[in-house]
C-alpha cells in the first residue's frame, strides 16, 4: 500500500498539474525563474508541500496559486485542477489579459492561414528568405 505524498519537487508537481506538457519544460521554467514559491526563486530540486503559494509566469500569463495537494503521477485536468487553489484577483487578471489579446488580433486583422504551405510553396519561401 503506498503512503500519501507529503512533499514533491516543484518541477514535478507543475507536470503532474497540468501546467506544463513536460517535465523538461517544467524544469526549464523553474531554472529559467519563471516560477517562485513563497515569492523566492527556487531551483527545480525544491521541495514543496501543501500550503504552498506559487507565481507561474508562462506565456505572458501570471498565476497566483496556492498547492492544495500533490500526486504522485501525472492525472487527468479534472483532478490537476483540485490539485491548487487559484488567486481570485489572479483570475480576473489573466481574464483581461485574454480579453486583450482577443482585441489585438482582430485590430489588426489576424487571420489563420487556410492551409499549410506544400513543398513547392516552402521552397519559394525558403528561396525569398535566403535571397534577402
Amino acid at each position: 500500500m503506498q503512503q500519501p505524498l507529503d512533499s514533491i519537487r516543484i518541477d514535478k508537481w507543475l507536470w503532474t498539474a497540468r501546467f506544463f506538457k513536460t517535465r523538461s519544460l517544467a524544469t526549464e521554467a523553474v531554472s529559467g525563474g519563471k516560477i517562485h514559491v513563497d515569492k523566492q526563486r527556487v531551483k527545480p530540486s525544491k521541495e514543496i508541500k501543501v500550503g504552498a503559494k506559487l507565481e507561474i509566469h508562462k506565456e505572458g500569463f501570471e498565476w497566483l496559486i496556492t498547492v492544495t495537494g500533490i500526486a504522485k503521477q501525472r492525472v487527468s485536468a479534472k483532478e490537476a485542477a483540485l490539485l491548487y487553489e487559484e488567486n481570485s484577483e489572479s483570475v480576473e487578471k489573466r481574464q483581461k489579459q485574454v480579453e486583450i489579446k482577443r482585441e489585438e488580433r482582430q485590430f489588426l486583422g489576424f487571420q489563420k492561414p487556410e492551409h499549410k504551405p506544400n513543398k513547392k510553396n516552402r521552397d519559394l519561401i525558403h528561396r525569398f528568405k535566403r535571397a534577402e
